[in-house]
């Protein structure tokens, strides 16, 4: 393999050992540094994880000679102001998606990123996956026909009240939490259908006791070329759905757990007049797909697909959702420090 990437991660997230300790286990990078705001909770994740050394600030990661990849699992709140920072440092930046919780923030970081030279990845890890590369593959062979419409409304069970996936301060709610990925993947499949989706309604409603902060939010949306898709999220759902179904002109493909492959790597295919085809695309984890994706960037100059200005079209969208639905976008105050 080239040479490991050396990577520095922000925060002791829980999210942190799928989406980068294991990838970067299971394909011989180095976890250089971490650092949280409680010294002791970040000694025990570098011991439990094999990272190898705690610094004592997340400027200190930013600062180490020997980090050259920042990987950042921060609230939402304060995920532009550390990509930001990350790239005018000159380091690689993985940033746990969204990348920025506004559009003005997401181009300040592309600005950043362009400024250094540096490889950004926006952390919408399942375009990076056989299975939705085999779907891509698929509409790019017109399998069911022309392309009228795309469905990916994502549900799950609502977190514990306290969690700060609710908290309107750290950037939280359905839509940054969970729809940020149906609008990812609306707009990862727009070249088959002229470009960018165009909100043309939505409606959502905010959680109890949490002002500003949306528990559900479903949109509609027309593609350039007059295909309709349908996305959006709800988090307090009975129960999980991560489905991403195209209909076409001749019959339907449907991911049933396009986020998650390592849970379920089938591809259903549909056409008329035809038996059910069942593909399956490998449980292998799109995270590691991820991490293999950014090493091929910053060792031999490869294209990202979720780069800055991926992240700049993905707020826009977030936003123009916000606005059509009539709910606010949670807009966190400036931190101007490293805790949340």
């Amino acid at each position: 393999m080239t040479q490991p990437l050396r990577i520095g991660i922000l925060g002791a997230a829980r999210i942190a050992p799928l989406s980068v300790v294991e990838p970067a286990a299971a394909t011989g990078h180095r976890l250089v540094a971490v650092a949280a705001r409680d010294v002791a909770r970040a000694r025990r994740f570098a011991d439990e994880h094999g990272v190898e050394r705690v610094v004592e600030s997340y400027a200190a990661v930013l600062a180490d000679p020997d980090v050259e990849v920042v990987y950042n699992p921060l609230p939402n709140s304060l995920h532009a102001e550390w990509n930001a920072r990350a790239a005018e440092a000159g380091k690689h930046v993985l940033a746990e998606k969204p990348s920025a919780t506004d559009p003005a923030d997401a181009r300040r970081v592309r600005d950043a990123v362009a400024a250094s030279g540096v490889v950004f990845m926006e952390a919408f890890h399942f375009p990076y996956h056989p299975l939705v590369r085999r779907l891509c593959a698929l509409l790019d062979q017109s399998a069911v026909g022309e392309v009228r419409h795309v469905e990916a409304v994502l549900r799950m069970p609502a977190p514990p009240d306290g969690d700060p996936r609710w908290s309107g301060a750290l950037g939280g709610g359905a839509t940054m939490d969970l729809g940020c990925y149906s609008i990812a993947a609306l707009r990862l499949l727009g070249r088959f259908v002229g470009g960018e989706p165009r909100v043309v309604a939505a409606r959502g409603a905010e959680r109890s006791g949490h002002p500003g902060v949306d528990e559900r939010l479903f949109f509609d949306a027309v593609y350039p070329d007059g295909a309709t898709c349908a996305g959006g999220s709800d988090m307090d759902a009975p129960e999980r759905d991560m489905a991403l179904t195209v209909t076409g002109s001749r019959g339907q493909i449907v991911v049933p757990m396009f986020p998650v492959p390592h849970e379920d790597d089938s591809l259903v295919i549909r056409r008329h007049g035809e038996p059910e085809v069942v593909e399956h695309l490998g449980t292998r984890t799109s995270y590691t797909y991820q991490l293999e994706a950014l090493a091929s960037a910053v060792r031999n100059g490869r294209a990202v697909t979720t780069d800055a200005g991926w992240a700049v079209g993905n707020a826009e969208l977030v936003d123009a959702v916000y606005a059509a639905a009539g709910l606010r976008r949670c807009t966190p105050p400036p931190s101007g420090s490293e805790r949340p």
